[in-house]
């Protein structure tokens, strides 16, 4: 009826091949074929996936990418709201993870409009499920910072992690990275590297973090994912705290910032770095 408002589109996020364009789903091609709008990546290599699918989208291709998510998704959810469904897409892969796609999918989840997820391809539970390690409780920690300061704190803060550990990574930092693995968790933790998963040149690397930093000096090509075991469970006592935090007034004594040299104690000495900071700033207290 005249004034009434239109019931909302849906808003589709939806899993691409990360590497053969025939592990796209079936769900994945006719959804293609029909949406009223696709939100790409990048619509060129889009625009190249449905070529090699054989299918031809008859809705409107929006460019939606990192640096344009603010600006475009008003225009997407006025489609939303207008009763247009959307399809989301990322280069490959899950929108969302470590892709764009969480700043659209929040927005329409506020506004009230339906989300649903065509799953598919993961680099993350692709890398998780070959490695061989244990997969029962994992977490994925995304691309690691850039810079080697904030690297080298956030693998600190990670060293004492029992999970399972899925990073991406790009293959120019890459060597950088796993030194840096090894330094804070130790050269005999083991991991592993998959490279260019489902591919043609899929490699798969098993071996301690010390192993595959020598390897990535060789520069391999392509798409990174790393696999890293948690820590080994054990048992940390009062002795073990007081200890560390000797340590760390040895090495402040010789010139080190305090937080750099908690940071780094407790890297070595396997404890949790929030522990052992905690017990620095509260001498005495070591509980």
């Amino acid at each position: 009826m005249p004034g009434e408002e239109p019931i909302p589109g849906t808003l589709r996020l939806a899993a691409t091949p990360i590497g053969r364009p025939d592990d796209a789903s079936a769900r994945l091609v006719a959804a293609l074929a029909s949406a009223p709008v696709i939100a790409a990546e990048d619509t060129r290599r889009l625009r190249r996936l449905t070529d090699q699918l054989g299918v031809t989208p008859a809705g409107d291709l929006v460019s939606y990418y990192e640096g344009v998510e603010e600006q475009r998704a008003p225009r997407l959810l006025a489609d939303l709201r207008a009763g247009r469904d959307v399809l989301l897409v990322t280069d490959a892969g899950m929108p969302g993870v470590s892709d764009p796609g969480y700043r659209l999918t929040a927005a329409a989840v506020a506004a009230g409009i339906t989300v649903t997820v065509l799953p598919g391809p993961s680099a993350v539970t692709a890398a998780l499920a070959v490695s061989g390690l244990p997969s029962d409780r994992f977490c994925f920690e995304g691309f690691p910072p850039r810079a080697k300061g904030e690297r080298t704190r956030r693998f600190a803060e990670l060293a004492s992690e029992r999970r399972t550990m899925v990073f991406f990574e790009s293959r120019r930092r890459l060597r950088a990275t796993l030194d840096d693995l090894a330094a804070a968790f130790g050269a005999e933790r083991a991991a592993v590297v998959g490279r260019e998963l489902t591919k043609t040149h899929e490699e798969i690397r098993r071996g301690p973090l010390g192993e595959l930093a020598a390897w990535a000096a060789t520069d391999p090509l392509g798409e990174i994912t790393i696999v890293v075991a948690g820590a080994p469970a054990r048992v940390i006592g009062p002795d073990d705290v007081d200890q560390a935090v000797a340590e760390v007034s040895r090495r402040v004594a010789a010139g080190m910032a305090r937080r750099a040299a908690a940071e780094q104690v407790a890297a070595e000495a396997g404890l949790p770095w929030r522990v052992l900071y905690k017990a620095v700033l509260s001498p005495g207290v070591s509980s």
